[in-house]
């Protein structure tokens, strides 16, 4: 099972990148003002924002396509505190017959 965290207490700061096929969840917890972004990339590379947290948060998502996945706080989203953000995948793949 890929894993990925990052404890953030500082701008343009992100978690490696894993790479995500299925299931997989997104906790961000602590006590911060930031702005802690979920980002996907097909090469490892280009980023793409997926979505951004404000507050603590758990969710859960899916993507069909293997993918690169990180997490962290981008260039001007840091205020104060430490935002500490994990993406866990499960490895998922519908069988195929």
């Amino acid at each position: 099972m890929p894993r990925t965290s990052v404890s953030a207490a500082a701008q343009n700061t992100f978690s490696n990148a894993i790479q995500i096929v299925g299931s997989f969840d997104i906790s961000i917890s602590g006590t911060f003002v930031a702005t802690v972004t979920a980002q996907r990339s097909e090469d490892g590379s280009t980023w793409r924002d997926v979505k951004s947290y404000t507050i603590p948060a758990e969710e859960v998502g899916y993507d069909p396509i293997l993918t690169y996945y990180r997490v962290g706080v981008k260039t001007g989203g840091y205020t104060s505190g430490t935002a500490v953000a994990s993406i866990n995948g499960y490895d998922v793949w519908p069988n195929r017959l």
